[in-house]
C-alpha cells in the first residue's frame, strides 16, 4: 500500500505550517489532495516530496508564487542544479553519496576515515559531512535514495561521533561550563547534536546527554538536579502538544539563570514572544562557528 501523508504530516516533515500548506494550496493550487471514505483530506509520497522541493526553493530565495507557475520538471531541475552546486570538497561528498545509495560501508568508512585524516575530524565534519547530509535531504526530496539509505548513513556516522566522543580529553578549568543536550519527545536525528556534544567537550566544557526523545518534564527534572548554565535543543518537526514558544519558554522560565539555545527548521520563521534567555540559533554551523558565545559569563 502507498504512503499516504496528512497536513500535519507535511508540516512535520517540511517544516512549513500547516496553514501556510493550506495558503499555498488554494492560492497556487500546488498540491491536490485526495480524500477517505470518511471524507478526510490526504497527500501522497510524491505530493510530500514536492512540497519539500518547494520548501527547500523557497528558504533558499525562491519565491513560492514563481515556482508555483512551473512546472514540476522544472522545479527537479532547480533542485537538481542545487545538488550539483560545486563545493571543494565534491569529490569526497560525491563518495559518500554513491557509497550511501549502494549501501556499500567499506567505501564510506574508507573515504570518511580518510577526510578525518586529511582535515581533522572537526572540519572533516564541518567541511565534509555537513554538505553530504544537506546533498542527501535533497536527493530525498528528488526521490534518488529512500529511507533505508538514510538509516544506513546514520548509523555509520552516528557511530563515528561516539567513538569520537569516547576518545576526547576534557580538562575543566573555571571557564568551563555545563550544558544539557536533547531533543524533544518525538525527534530522532541526532546527529547534530552529537556534533555539538563534541565539540562543546573539545572546549573544556561539560556535557550531558539526553539524546533523542526526551519528554520535557523529564529534561525539567534534569535541570532541578544540575542547574546547568544552559540547555541545547533542535526542533526539526512541529510540534502537536503544544507551541514552539510555549515549549521553550516553560524551559526558560523555570530556570531563568540558564540559557537556552535552540535550533532547527521549526525557528527559520521569527519566533514571537519568547523569554529572555533563549536564544534562537540559525544553524549548528553557526553555533559551531561562535561556539564559545555558548558560554555563560
Amino acid at each position: 500500500m502507498a504512503a499516504i501523508y496528512s497536513i500535519r504530516d507535511l508540516e512535520s516533515l517540511s517544516g512549513i505550517k500547516a496553514h501556510t500548506i493550506r495558503i499555498w494550496e488554494q492560492r497556487y493550487g500546488i498540491l491536490n489532495a485526495s480524500r477517505t471514505e470518511t471524507n478526510i483530506r490526504y497527500y501522497s509520497e510524491s505530493e510530500l516530496k514536492y512540497l519539500m522541493s518547494l520548501a527547500l526553493l523557497n528558504r533558499n530565495g525562491y519565491k513560492i508564487s514563481k515556482l508555483a507557475k512551473m512546472t514540476h520538471e522544472q522545479v527537479s531541475g532547480l533542485v537538481t542544479a542545487m545538488i550539483q552546486a560545486p563545493n571543494e570538497f565534491n569529490n569526497q561528498i560525491e563518495g559518500l553519496t554513491i557509497a550511501t545509495i549502494a549501501f556499500d560501508e567499506e567505501k564510506f568508512e574508507k573515504i570518511l576515515n580518510t577526510c578525518i585524516l586529511q582535515l581533522g575530524f572537526e572540519d572533516a565534519i564541518k567541511k565534509v559531512v555537513f554538505p553530504y547530509l544537506q546533498k542527501l535531504g535533497m536527493l530525498w526530496v528528488s526521490g534518488t535514495i529512500i529511507a533505508a539509505q538514510e538509516h544506513f548513513m546514520t548509523q555509520l556516522l552516528r557511530q563515528k561521533l561516539l567513538v569520537a566522543i569516547d576518545g576526547q580529553t576534557t580538562k575543566y578549568d573555571d571557564q568551563s561550563r555545563e550544558f544539557v543536550l536533547f531533543l524533544p519527545n518525538g525527534e530522532w536525528h541526532e546527529l547534530s547534536l552529537l556534533f555539538l556534544s563534541y565539540m562543546l567537550k573539545s572546549h573544556n566544557h561539560k556535557v550531558v546527554y539526553l539524546g533523542p526523545s526526551v519528554p520535557l518534564n523529564d529534561v525539567i527534572q534534569v535541570g532541578e538536579t544540575l542547574q546547568p548554565d544552559g540547555f541545547y535543543t533542535i526542533i526539526t518537526t512541529n510540534p502537536t502538544a503544544f507551541t514552539v514558544s510555549d515549549y521553550l519558554n516553560k524551559l526558560a522560565d523555570k530556570f531563568p539563570e540558564s540559557k537556552v539555545f535552540v535550533s532547527g527548521s521549526q525557528t527559520i520563521a521569527p519566533i514571537k514572544g519568547l523569554s529572555a534567555n533563549v536564544y534562537v540559533i540559525e544553524s549548528l554551523e553557526t553555533v559551531v562557528a561562535q561556539l564559545e558565545t555558548l558560554a555563560v559569563a
